[in-house]
């Protein structure tokens, strides 16, 4: 078998077209919930804990150079470490989220899945029946 022909029905395998549908999706939806977060999310936040805004939190680890602006992406542009802590909660709160919303569509899922139970068993024909009652009475006499 040639590689290419190998790679091909690797390629075509149900499970690596399901992945590949899967990040794309996943990927999508990151997007999704990096806006919620974003733009619904942490204003709310920041606003009950009295106008904070996490964009602009962080620390700078060095001198700030002279005619560079004192934020987190005049910072960074500059080539000035800074440990953005702000940003880091972003981002967990991000990863929280979208691990909640994965394990309830996993839980779902699951909950789709489950088997029925099983059918009872379906009566027997009737001609079996009779002959069960022939066998019996035969053991009887």
């Amino acid at each position: 078998m040639s590689f290419a022909s190998e790679f091909r029905e690797f390629a075509m395998k149900g499970n690596v077209i399901d992945l590949a549908v899967g990040v794309i999706i996943g990927a999508a939806f990151g997007k999704i919930v990096d806006s919620a977060v974003n733009d619904l999310i942490m204003p709310v936040v920041g606003r009950v804990l009295g106008r904070v805004d996490f964009s602009n939190m962080y620390i700078v680890l060095t001198e700030i150079p002279a005619n560079v602006p004192n934020t987190l992406a005049g910072l960074r542009e500059a080539g000035v470490p800074v440990l953005a802590y702000g940003n880091f909660i972003t981002v967990l709160l991000n990863f929280a989220i979208l691990a909640f919303v994965i394990f309830m569509m996993v839980k779902q899922i699951n909950r789709l899945r489950r088997e029925a139970p099983p059918a009872p068993p379906a009566a027997p024909p009737e001609d079996v029946v009779l002959l069960r009652e022939i066998r019996d009475s035969l053991r009887r006499a």
